[in-house]
């Protein structure tokens, strides 16, 4: 999973998977879900996230996580 901010446009996306994106619905305003060719869920965006998202902190809690990387 891989958290990518785009501050030029206020957007988080949240990457669940490698695979292309092929269909994209807005489940909520400013909330799109992005899927893959077998329908599964691959990416969310969420656009002026910070009115709804603490970006300024990340945690995380439980996850079997096997590697950490800060770019």
């Amino acid at each position: 999973m891989k958290f990518h901010y785009y501050p030029e446009t206020d957007s988080l996306y949240i990457e669940l998977s490698e695979k292309p994106s092929v269909d994209s619905q807005e489940v909520a305003p400013n909330v799109v879900l992005d899927f893959d060719a077998e329908g599964q869920l691959v990416g969310i965006d969420l656009d002026h996230a910070s009115k709804f998202v603490n970006l300024s902190r990340l945690e995380a809690n439980s996850l079997p996580v096997q590697a950490f990387a800060l770019d």
